[in-house]
């Protein structure tokens, strides 16, 4: 994609109440564009390695919403985030799993070490605020957990 389609593209879509979230792939290029309330579309471009659509998690907005007290499992440090042990591997948890204080949830690279992040609570997991492959921050919330 060249700058010239991304241009159109973001135009059109800036041009259109009506849509909400576009995502698109061409030629090993992700591009998605998601509105947020009356903001101007947030745009993403990633390289990916599949053709396959990632789902989206619930943003942490659609979380609060529904009034409960959730625990926030937080990035220790700054790095990268896999939500599995490789690329062919199931992921360590997903939405509605349970897990127990000290579950390993996630792996966070920082400066080629892989840290594995444990649960700090026992309880469901209820939302994945991370996608797989992306930077995160020091005490980024990276899963929204119902504890019990």
């Amino acid at each position: 994609m060249n700058f010239k389609e991304l241009k159109d593209i973001i135009d059109y879509v800036t041009s259109r109440d009506s849509i909400e979230e576009l995502e698109i792939e061409k030629s090993g290029v992700r591009l998605r564009i998601k509105r947020a309330g009356h903001l101007p579309p947030a745009v993403s471009g990633l390289p990916v390695s599949s053709a396959s659509v990632a789902s989206v998690p619930p943003t942490p907005a659609q979380i609060l919403h529904e009034g409960e007290d959730l625990f926030y499992i937080k990035s220790p440090i700054v790095g990268t985030f896999y939500k599995s042990p490789s690329p062919n591997s199931d992921p360590f948890v997903a939405v509605g799993k349970v897990v127990e204080k000290g579950t390993i949830v996630c792996i966070i690279e920082a400066m080629k070490l892989m840290n594995e992040i444990e649960s700090e609570v026992a309880g469901e997991i209820v939302a994945v605020l991370i996608e797989n492959g992306q930077p995160v921050e020091y005490g980024e919330n990276l899963f929204a957990v119902r504890p019990r």
